[in-house]
């Protein structure tokens, strides 16, 4: 029987927080065991060392809340536990990203001659417009702080007199 089982979960480690600091790391290695004997249905578990480090990674006392895993029954008779890696999703998702943008960069590069002769004509009025507007804004916001500077000495100079 060459028939290898494959299985992928998200085991929940968040109760191993329930147990004391300095023995949390252990706590969820053991629940990972306990949650593959449960759903494979073998009693002999083997966690990949890749796995281990992850869950080891931030110390014995903060191990993640939550791991993606992959879970093999092998014809040896016991179930292997290691990290899942989406490859196919990974590797599927770049190749349309770079054709996209391969088809970006290639249309720009045929039209470059006309597009510049039209875009520094396009780019004198738009800096002639900018200045226009951002004139009157200045004449507002000096007009805005002159009453706000006569109010001040008004206020404070009843509280003189008190």
């Amino acid at each position: 029987m060459s028939q290898e089982l494959e299985r992928v979960y998200t085991i929940n480690l968040g109760k191993a927080l329930i147990s004391q600091p300095q023995h949390r790391a252990v706590r969820a290695t053991n629940m990972i065991k306990e949650f593959a004997r449960h759903h494979m249905k073998v009693e002999t578990i083997k966690i990949e060392e890749e796995l281990t480090h992850d869950i080891w990674a931030k110390g014995v006392r903060s191990p993640p809340r939550k791991v993606r895993v992959r879970m093999t029954k092998t014809d040896e008779g016991y179930v292997l536990v290691s990290r899942y890696e989406s490859d196919v999703e990974s590797s599927v998702i770049p190749e349309k990203e770079t054709k996209k943008i391969a088809d970006k960069v290639k249309a720009p590069a045929k039209e470059e001659a006309p597009a510049k002769e039209e875009a520094p004509a396009k780019e004198k009025p738009a800096k002639e417009e900018a200045p226009a507007k951002e004139k009157p804004a200045k004449e507002e916001a000096p007009a805005k702080e002159k009453p706000a500077k006569e109010e001040a000495p008004a206020k404070k100079a009843p509280k003189k007199k008190e």
